[in-house]
């Protein structure tokens, strides 16, 4: 666990970084479709999910590997975590569907499916630099 005193929270970053935030929020590995309309409401919705250990959105700790939406609106993601073992990894997938089930037009009448995948393995050299601002890995 990473000692409070360690974290510099949000707020911080992004009154030290301005206009260059939005640019460091893109975790390295992400392989996303920015073009589709959605892709932005999608993405806002998988930033308020957090890991439990860690006080990072699992976006930027670069744990989105590939987010998929078909033409119906129907979204598909893979994701991985920090670890196997990690003790909340039967819950992760279900909080990412809930978080992109918030976007209006997709809801509970569009298919969500989540997938953990384990490659290649979660580094922390795929988290996006705001991640590692706020853990003080730089």
């Amino acid at each position: 666990m990473i000692g409070r005193e360690a974290v510099a929270s949000k707020e911080m970053i992004e009154d030290a970084l301005g206009d260059e935030m939005e640019e460091l929020r893109e975790p390295p590995f992400a392989d996303v479709p920015h073009a589709h309309p959605l892709w932005g409401k999608i993405a806002a919705a998988i930033r308020e999910v957090y890991d439990p250990e860690i006080p990072v959105n699992l976006y930027e700790l670069g744990l989105i590997y590939h987010v998929e939406i078909d033409s119906d609106n129907n979204v598909f993601v893979k994701m991985s975590l920090t670890a196997p073992g990690c003790p909340v990894a039967g819950e992760m997938p279900g909080m990412v569907e809930d978080a992109v089930r918030t976007v209006e037009e997709i809801g509970t009448e569009k298919t969500v499916e989540v997938e953990l995948i384990w490659d290649p393995p979660w580094t922390p050299a795929m988290m996006a630099e705001t991640a590692k601002l706020q853990l003080n890995m730089f």
